[in-house]
């Protein structure tokens, strides 16, 4: 009996656990499309294939599991983007291109372009598939690359006559993911566990920081465990925000230098506990200023390229973060660990940043940006899910909102691309159709995927969408008047985004006073299918911006 490429790629993905495919139609996929139709997967359709490799970037991030899209030949180019995205996100995805037929290539073929060599830069590793018997074992690697380690997207070509070719059912061998899959935790030896633990224990000034590898697993009850055992306080970034609640009293929220002044007290800190969290400039490198020369070290990571990357650290542990996290409070929980008075600096430094914060929500028209994200602090749920992306705009709410549950608080990794937002909040809400979902947007990050509103209305995908208006490309224009005294092209048009949302099938609302905002949200929520506030704000300098401006005034770099 024989079978064709689609159907044995199909099944591979089965394999996987795939059961939705973030995809555009194309001709070069035409035939996989049919089979993934027929086999039942729930087929996405974008706008743009940018946006839904951003969808199947979220999708990985949320749900722990592989996200997958799928593409025509062009429609690869336009999604290198969302792949450099992902890899920067360390995202799990599998970007399928299809491409025209293999044995015409290198001939002048219809749309021939290298899709590998471009995805190669891009992902963990890219291949082309040159036989519908090696599609077992090609997508098997693919996966096992994407989950190694630090997690990233990979990429497979498969032309259309590897698509359609037939070969016997008996020449193609399938194997679960157990049987190429490490299943069991890496974890650390007990001698590092007990070194560690020593520092830990010694330290008067210790501080966790865990970043997205602690989200790789259900692990928030093993991080609890391990500051409840030990009255260590934590503080969390990247796709870690939440797996710790920030209201948790040994949580003391986001981990960013400029948005969170609690966050500077690191200088301070003896002993640091990373998780998952690099030795990158957000943590000045691991050097002074930001971390004191003489302060001990412990790194727990995936990935053994990175421990004691630009700094040496006291005890490097290769492993998973959840089951070593596990590891030490299973050992700590020996021991008697009493309060610091380190918890109480960090307790008064959070509620004094708390207060700052709170003074910028005024009531004034145009609407202040602070304001905003107090009127929708007021009403979240501890369910609900925060998507953030823009400048000024969303750095105040990413300052102010908490993170409550695991992978329910997002914001673009460090790479800083815009436009995520959209694609992500309706990934969010595919993932967790029981949870309310904000997308909390600028106008100018709004413009990049806007047109998947167009998406979120086609698949019922009821997402409400906080578009702080400032007719500018915010961030950018405030650092330009603060280092030159002129803005040069960071001016947009005060754009109706609430008709345009209409438009495409969606609810949508202009605010322009501070009165209007709550019951406008409360319609937006009511309203049964995607919303859209178009809310007028001031343009007002971040403290991510102010600090860029303070540093290259003094001619340092950011």
């Amino acid at each position: 009996m024989t079978t064709t490429g689609s159907h044995l790629l199909t099944r591979a993905l089965r394999e996987e656990g795939v059961d939705t495919i973030f995809t555009l139609a194309g001709d070069h996929i035409l035939p996989l499309l049919d089979v993934l139709a027929d086999e039942g997967f729930r087929l996405i359709d974008c706008r743009h294939e940018q946006a839904a490799v951003h969808m199947a970037d979220a999708w990985g991030r949320i749900t722990g599991r592989l996200g997958v899209c799928a593409f025509t030949t062009p429609g690869h180019a336009n999604a290198i983007p969302g792949l450099v995205n992902a890899l920067s996100s360390e995202s799990p995805v599998l970007n399928i291109a299809g491409s025209a037929a293999l044995r015409d290539y290198h001939r002048g073929i219809m749309q021939e372009i290298d899709q590998v060599g471009m995805a190669r830069p891009a992902t963990k590793g890219a291949w082309l598939v040159q036989d519908a018997r090696r599609i077992p074992d090609l997508v098997a690697g693919a996966v096992r690359t994407a989950f190694d380690g630090r997690r990233g997207p990979v990429h497979l070509t498969v032309p259309i006559d590897v698509q359609t070719q037939r070969v016997e059912q008996s020449e193609v061998g399938f194997y679960g993911a157990a049987a190429y899959r490490p299943q069991a935790p890496r974890l650390a030896a007990p001698a590092q566990i007990e070194q560690a633990l020593q520092l830990l224990r010694a330290a008067e000034r210790p501080l966790i920081v865990a970043g997205t590898p602690a989200a790789y697993g259900d692990w928030g009850v093993a991080l609890e465990r391990l500051i409840e055992t030990t009255k260590l306080p934590l503080m969390t970034e990247e796709a870690a925000r939440g797996m710790v609640s920030d209201q948790h009293p040994y949580c003391f929220g986001f981990f960013d230098l400029s948005l969170h002044q609690p966050a500077n007290l690191i200088r301070e800190a003896d002993v640091v506990l990373l998780l998952g969290k690099l030795l990158d400039f957000t943590l000045g490198y691991g050097l002074p200023p930001i971390l004191a020369q003489t302060a001990k070290l412990i790194q727990v990571d995936p990935s053994g390229v990175q421990v004691g990357r630009n700094r040496g650290v006291d005890v490097g542990i290769v492993g998973d973060v959840g089951p070593v996290a596990q590891q030490l409070s299973d050992a700590a929980a020996a021991q008697t660990w009493p309060e610091r008075p380190w918890l109480e600096r960090l307790r008064a430094a959070r509620a004094a940043e708390r207060a700052r914060i709170e003074a910028f929500a005024t009531d004034e028209a145009p609407l202040r940006s602070m304001f905003v994200h107090k009127t929708l602090g007021a009403i979240l749920r501890p369910d609900d899910v925060l998507v953030f992306d823009g400048g000024d705009y969303a750095y105040y709410g990413r300052a102010y909102l908490p993170a409550r549950q695991p992978r329910s608080w997002y914001y673009l990794p460090n790479l800083g691309m815009l436009g995520q937002a959209v694609p992500t909040a309706i990934a969010a809400k595919l993932a967790r159709p029981g949870s309310r979902v904000f997308c909390i947007t600028g106008d100018g990050s709004f413009g990049f995927n806007g047109m998947e509103l167009d998406t979120a209305v086609r698949h019922g995908l009821d997402i409400v969408v906080l578009l702080g208006n400032d007719a500018a490309w915010g961030i950018d224009k405030n650092i330009q008047l603060g280092l030159y005294g002129k803005p040069v092209i960071t001016d947009l048009a005060p754009t109706r985004y609430d008709l345009v949302a209409a438009g495409l099938g969606a609810y949508g609302e202009l605010v322009e006073r501070p009165e209007q905002l709550a019951p406008a949200l409360e319609r937006a929520l009511a309203a049964g299918r995607p919303a859209l506030l178009n809310i007028r704000v001031q343009s007002q300098i971040s403290m991510r911006a102010q600090g860029i401006v303070d540093s290259r005034r003094k001619g340092g770099a950011f």
